[in-house]
């Protein structure tokens, strides 16, 4: 996915920005998109709703389907990786019959305030999204030559099959914008997840996350099955990794990690990964705490393979949801999942912090803060009555107060990025 969007972007500036008049038509000074990088809790139950409905574990080949997808939903999306992978702002309206994507990137230092807006309109013809108009800027483009730019820059990238396998699956597509959704129908065959999983997990992901599996099966074959272990002295370990892809590897650790704390089959996402070695049941624990490593390493791989927004966006979801009927709203366990999401940018973004910190005998104070103290196990109707709802001045306190826990920790205190 990283070098689809990098090839689009790059193909996209280096054909129609070559000539120097039309960069200076194309850079605007004012942004067309302007918004947070935060994903809602709103889409991530869509997105959960929209995958459960539609398990493709469970789609015969052959069955046709059709899924609405919400609006903002696409919208979060759009934002998301304009923001993850071009450092810019997305976003998608419906207008009429058609979609209008826009994005806003920034120009690099030294240029002066200004951006460089894209636009593209998506319309349906003969049941088949394609672009009918698009613009850079003031600058209308050719919607033909902007369809050819992302065909070569997807085959480029190395996506061709999987862009060409989910092409032909769709057989209609309708903009619907009084109920604020896009309807697919499309033909499920079992190639297409395949082709999923390739885009997620290349021969080299599936290479560092099997060598993690081995690392983490091996720090845990002299433990007694079901005992008690702090999670520091695995996660350590793991991530004292050096060599020229150390961001990498230590990605794949802390997904393996995350993975394996969340009691989850590795397999189900990586079928090879039924023939890996298998790590024992021991129970990891964070400040004593089981759940608070679970939170902390999930969130942790999140952040480092999806990014901060959606690491966020899930812990508050889950939250919620424990508060309407499961273990109820704890804000312990949002410290931990903000730790757990503040080390996985660590991973990605500063890794010679994390250089540092491995080469320590580090322990649970010095990834995540006390948690104790911070008020849990508030069913719905307690937990409105005691902080109003999300947003809500009292809960705006506790995020706060969350973070000044977090800043308080040498490892989170703000610096400076190599």
């Amino acid at each position: 996915m990283i070098r689809f969007l990098a090839w689009l972007a790059g193909t996209l500036l280096v054909l129609v920005l070559a000539a120097g008049g039309l960069l200076l038509a194309a850079l605007d000074t004012q942004a067309q998109v302007r918004r947070d990088a935060t994903i809602s809790p709103v889409s991530v139950a869509q997105a959960r709703w929209l995958l459960s409905a539609n398990d493709p574990r469970r789609l015969r080949d052959g069955e046709v389907r059709q899924i609405a997808f919400p609006a903002a939903l696409l919208d979060d999306g759009i934002n998301y990786l304009a923001t993850r992978f071009l450092h810019g702002r997305g976003s998608l309206t419906l207008i009429g019959k058609s979609a209008e994507i826009r994005l806003t990137l920034p120009t690099p230092h030294g240029w002066g305030e200004r951006y460089l807006n894209l636009q593209a309109r998506i319309e349906a013809v003969a049941g088949q999204p394609h672009i009918t108009a698009a613009r850079i800027g003031a600058l209308p483009l050719p919607a033909d030559l902007v369809e050819t730019i992302i065909e070569q820059a997807i085959a480029r990238s190395g996506y061709r099959a999987q862009w060409t396998a989910g092409r032909q699956s769709i057989r209609d597509i309708r903009f619907d914008p009084e109920r604020s959704r896009i309807q697919v129908a499309f033909t499920w065959a079992p190639s297409l997840l395949e082709q999923a999983r390739s885009i997620a997990f290349d021969r080299e992901d599936l290479g560092r996350l099997r060598s993690a599996q081995e690392m983490l099966a091996g720090l845990l074959d002299h433990q007694a099955p079901g005992s008690h272990l702090a999670l520091p002295a695995v996660l350590g370990p793991m991530l004292d990794i050096g060599g020229t892809d150390q961001r990498e590897n230590r990605q794949a650790a802390i997904f393996i990690l995350g993975a394996y704390l969340s009691e989850k089959s590795l397999a189900s996402l990586i079928p090879a990964a039924a023939d890996w070695p298998q790590a024992r049941p021991v129970i990891l624990t964070l400040h004593g705490r089981q759940d608070s490593a679970q939170h902390f390493a999930v969130s942790a791989s999140l952040a480092a393979w999806a990014g901060e927004p959606v690491a966020d966006a899930i812990g508050v979801y889950k939250e919620l949801t424990d508060a309407r009927g499961g273990s109820g709203f704890s804000f312990a366990d949002l410290a931990a999942d903000r730790a757990g999401t503040r080390f996985g940018e660590l991973i990605v973004n500063q890794p010679q912090v994390i250089d540092s910190l491995v080469k320590t005998a580090f322990a649970d104070r010095d990834i995540a803060p006390l948690l104790a103290d911070l008020p849990e196990n508030m069913n719905d109707q307690a937990f409105r009555k005691r902080f109003g709802g999300q947003g809500s001045p009292a809960y705006r306190r506790m995020q706060a107060e969350i973070e000044t826990r977090l800043e308080a920790l040498p490892l989170y205190q703000p610096r400076g990025k190599p």
